[in-house]
């Protein structure tokens, strides 16, 4: 007889997704945080009680505000959404920027580097700002961008709608890394805000099975003779992107800002990263940490990953300390 399989454990319904969800209570409560009274209401309360609160950028933006304008180093590009997207409403608190140091960092580092490349591949793409900012400091910039999941991957293609970049974004319903491997992202998450955490670990009894394609299937695919930019935030299988891409590693060398959580094989990534020359630089809040060994720093998440001596990002403007 054939084996039965074992019921999916929804995350959702685990004890983790409940608590994170407020047990089914936090998309009511911020949904009504986003009307207008409730939020003026809440903007009062905040500045009073707790005004360190509104520079996290975790508060509820109106329900009514429909986009918001980011800036970085003098271009411009626009996010949907706010009271949604985690990023579009991060910079409606910041004012077009993100209102934590580290992160608005580590926005000016991608930037920089990608004013100097052809070539862009945001592999955990969300919502888009890493592909945003690129397209908005280079005009001549190609992009590649990656996301899993359905409901996230439609509000990506409307930035780039929204952003008129579509003709130089090739977009991606598709993970990166094992290529043999199938992701099952769920048909909508019913959270409060598209989800910006999801993963392969996590199970869905609704899931959609997602195609997982390797890094190394795109090397062909850059622009001969140009630099190549790449933002990596996979949620902890960062290794598995670079594992399938080695051949694009030792071809195009590229810049790497990757986010680096707590529990990441940081001694796989190191043996797959230091046969390329790589040095590694975790984000600050101001500067750049001299070239050091890739490890998971329990409050900084972001590291820049290059080939680059201290001198070459200094003429590109990036700060080291």
């Amino acid at each position: 007889m054939p084996r039965t399989q074992p019921p999916v454990v929804d995350y959702r319904s685990g004890a983790v997704g409940r608590r994170r969800s407020w047990y089914g209570t936090k998309k009511h409560v911020k949904r009504v945080l986003g009307w207008r009274l409730p939020n003026l209401a809440m903007r009062g309360a905040v500045r009073v009680a707790a005004p360190g609160l509104r520079a996290t950028g975790r508060l509820p933006a109106p329900a009514a505000i429909r986009e918001v304008a980011g800036r970085v180093d003098g271009a411009g590009y626009v996010m949907l959404a706010p009271s949604r997207c985690v990023v579009a409403k991060e910079l409606y608190w910041g004012g077009g920027r993100r209102p934590q140091p580290a992160d608005d960092l580590a926005v000016r580092v991608f930037a920089a580097a990608a004013r100097d490349s052809a070539a862009l591949f945001d592999i955990g793409a969300y919502t888009g700002l890493f592909t945003l900012v690129g397209t908005a400091v280079n005009p001549d910039l190609r992009a590649h961008a990656f996301e899993i999941v359905p409901e996230v991957y439609r509000a990506l293609v409307d930035n780039c709608v929204r952003n008129r970049v579509l003709h130089r974004v090739t977009l991606h319903h598709t993970g990166v890394g094992d290529p043999g491997d199938t992701v099952v992202m769920p048909v909508e998450s019913g959270d409060s805000a598209l989800p910006c955490f999801y993963s392969s670990e996590l199970a869905f009894a609704d899931g959609v099975p997602v195609e997982v394609v390797a890094l190394d299937a795109f090397t062909d695919r850059v622009p001969p003779g140009g630099r190549t930019v790449m933002k990596v935030d996979v949620e902890g299988t960062e290794a598995a992107v670079f594992e399938h891409g080695r051949r694009f590693l030792a071809e195009h060398r590229p810049d790497i800002l990757c986010e680096v959580l707590p529990g990441a094989d940081t001694d796989r990534l190191r043996a797959l990263l230091e046969p390329h020359g790589y040095r590694c630089h975790l984000v600050g809040e101001s500067a750049l940490a001299p070239a050091g060994e890739l490890v998971a720093h329990p409050r900084f998440r972001d590291w820049f990953l290059t080939t680059r001596a201290p001198a070459d990002l200094a003429a590109l403007g990036i700060p080291v300390a």
